[in-house]
């Protein structure tokens, strides 16, 4: 009778233990687009360009920067998700080539979000009048 209450008591104290190992190392990851994201858009696929995305959660909202590291990198001004969708719009000023910012809104879905490697996120762009699609994956 000892032995068994023994031997509940160290399953217990043995799970106990795994989830508390377990799940800080789940709550990591933070919110779903955070990271740096990397792939291409544009117009069409002969003129897609690359693009590096850098998100952050930072006091309840997303801060970042579009191909950060260029002097024409664009600063994410805002950027809204609806979590009943995963649909994520980012709004940026960015640069191109030394010309003046324009505006670039980029709206689309985060999807793999149980993914630690294949998190993507896809949509459409407008980027002054120029309008395409872009598709990045989550480094």
């Amino acid at each position: 009778m000892i032995g068994k209450k023994l031997r509940l008591l160290g399953l217990a104290v043995g799970l106990a233990a795994g989830l508390g190992v377990a799940l800080p190392a789940l709550a990591q990851l933070g919110y779903p687009a955070k990271g740096s994201w990397s792939g291409y858009w544009g117009p069409d696929k002969t003129h897609h360009r690359r693009m590096l995305l850098v998100m952050d959660w930072v006091n309840d909202k997303v801060v970042g920067k579009i191909n950060p590291g260029m002097d024409d990198g664009g600063k994410i001004m805002s950027a809204k998700l609806d979590p009943s969708t995963w649909t994520l719009t980012i709004h940026a000023k960015l640069g191109m080539n030394g010309k003046d910012p324009k505006q670039f809104v980029a709206t689309g879905k985060l999807s793999n979000l149980g993914s630690w490697t294949n998190r993507r996120y896809t949509g459409t762009y407008h980027y002054g009048n120029e309008t395409g699609t872009f598709m990045v994956i989550r480094n």
